[in-house]
């Protein structure tokens, strides 16, 4: 973890580091942006490393093949310091759901420029998508994991397997799809509130994706909308899904995975109408 630059008595108006300590976070952040202090910067910052390394750890999937968890961690330490210098608290969003997107948008931008999944995962992510569609339009419904797993002629464990091997190239395409089609707080820059300076038909696109992704959503399996709700909204990892829901981990990632595809299916052809 990088080193908190160590600090000499408080500056006029800045209270104490004990002080500092029993402020809320909506206090420090305003005492920061009046006066700056690093003091006051990194009492914020080292109260949400926790948060750091949760993240992270969950998100471990994205960047094992190309950096340590300590180092995404460090890389995360600093997003956070920069965050709390752009975080402007007067639109409405609060820190920890700022801090998260920041955090999620920088090891998934780490993951695209390691560009590292091989050429073979990728391929089967393409032919798994590409018999999920087929399958659906002949049947007229989201298939089951069986029903593709005939159709492509193989057995349901190898599909199963080929589903979790291709988990982090689903991912982040969908990312890409998203983040390409407008501002869909996957990046860098998370969504924030519409203000006054917003144009009208930004916010009316922005509305109008996140209508169409709630109704993707509601169209998936019951077992795919709680995965999703647990990783996403709970912050749950992996292995603590596994333990609510009384299946593997790996199960949890199989099912993870086909909730992205078939989100990924319906959002693309949402966007290309």
């Amino acid at each position: 973890m990088n080193r908190v630059k160590e600090t000499g008595p408080s500056p006029p108006g800045v209270p104490n580091e004990e002080a500092l300590q029993r402020m809320e976070t909506q206090e420090l952040l305003q005492l920061y942006k009046e006066t700056g202090d690093e003091q006051i910067k990194w009492t914020i910052v080292l109260r949400y490393t926790d948060l750091v390394k949760k993240i992270a750890s969950q998100a471990r999937g994205l960047f094992n093949n190309f950096a340590q968890l300590d180092d995404v961690i460090n890389e995360g330490i600093l997003v956070l310091s920069t965050a709390v210098e752009k975080f402007d608290f007067s639109k409405g969003t609060k820190f920890e759901t700022y801090i998260s997107k920041r955090l999620r948008g920088m090891i998934i931008d780490m993951a695209r420029k390691q560009d590292w999944v091989p050429r073979q995962v990728r391929q089967n992510a393409v032919r798994l998508k590409r018999a999920t569609e087929e399958l659906a339009e002949k049947l007229g419904y989201t298939p089951s994991s069986r029903e593709i797993a005939e159709y492509l002629g193989i057995e349901l464990k190898e599909y199963e397997n080929l589903r979790a091997d291709t988990a982090v190239s689903n991912l982040l395409s969908f990312e890409v799809l998203l983040d390409n089609y407008g501002s869909s707080g996957v990046g860098n820059e998370p969504i924030q509130p519409q203000g006054a300076e917003s144009l009208p038909e930004e916010a009316c696109m922005e509305k109008e994706l996140y209508q169409m992704l709630a109704k993707g959503i509601s169209e998936l399996r019951e077992n795919e909308q709680i995965v999703l709700s647990l990783y996403y909204e709970k912050e749950l990892s992996m292995k603590e899904i596994a333990q609510v829901l009384g299946v593997s981990a790996p199960r949890v990632s199989q099912i993870h995975s086909s909730a992205i595809q078939h989100l990924r299916s319906f959002m693309e052809k949402y966007i290309e109408q």
